[in-house]
């Protein structure tokens, strides 16, 4: 599944689109997509994993799901979900999630949630996790009301980064930490963003996929842990687990 950074990276990679007019739409997605034909870009914007394609009156809202890719000017073998010519140059979306917003975006979207927004709000979110202190701290980094865009390699990353066993409970975490992990959520993310630009984001990973921990030069621990259950890479030695 992309995480935040993957989407501002696809929406500066269709900056040549803005304000173009869509010459042709096809796809398998069972909505009215016809109605795009003609339409003009007026914008790309992104929420966290969500990217909007925004025409005058309505928006399109592609969510990429855990499978779903892109390519741009290029096509893979088979059927896109939703497909997008310009005379520029086409845009193919497959194994997403497309869906149509009517309504203006401030009312849809909290801007201040996403953590590659310039109006994301730390104390916002700080507020937010002092109502879920019962909330495994893995599970409200993936909180997309909190931590818009985070996804489970930024999770293991921030909580290695910070030393806290993904199982702590928020409400037990000393303040110190949960500036932290708010801090480290969104320095990470950005970090995220240019080490994918520069293709060498593999290469920083400290804890996720890594069987070694890099501090202690121990085996690490590999979990599908909380609700989601999705895969969870920590250290039981150099990460606290606050109860």
């Amino acid at each position: 599944m992309p995480e935040g950074p993957s989407i501002v990276i696809l929406k500066e990679a269709l900056a040549p689109f803005r304000g173009k007019k869509v010459t042709e739409v096809s796809g398998n997605s069972s909505l009215d997509i016809a109605r795009i034909k003609g339409k003009k870009v007026i914008d790309f914007k992104s929420w966290g994993k969500h990217f909007l394609i925004c025409f005058e009156g309505f928006t399109v809202r592609i969510h990429f799901l855990l499978f779903g890719t892109y390519r741009i000017n290029e096509r893979k073998a088979m059927t896109p979900r939703l497909q997008l010519q310009f005379k520029n140059g086409e845009v193919n979306f497959y194994t997403s999630s497309i869906r149509f917003i009517e309504t203006p975006l401030d009312e849809v979207y909290d801007w201040s949630a996403d953590v590659m927004s310039p109006d994301y709000d730390p104390r916002k979110a700080l507020a937010k996790l002092r109502r879920k202190p019962d909330t495994l701290v893995c599970d409200a980094l993936l909180d997309q009301d909190i931590f818009a865009g985070v996804g489970n390699i930024i999770k293991n990353e921030v909580l290695f980064r910070i030393r806290v066993h993904p199982r702590s409970l928020v409400g037990k975490l000393p303040l110190k930490q949960r500036k932290l992990l708010v801090q480290e959520a969104v320095r990470y993310s950005f970090d995220f963003l240019e080490w994918k630009k520069a293709f060498v984001l593999k290469k920083h990973w400290l804890i996720h996929t890594k069987k070694t921990c890099p501090r202690c030069q121990i085996p690490a621990v590999k979990e599908y842990m909380g609700v989601t259950k999705r895969r969870t890479f920590f250290c039981g030695n150099c990460q606290v687990e606050y109860q």
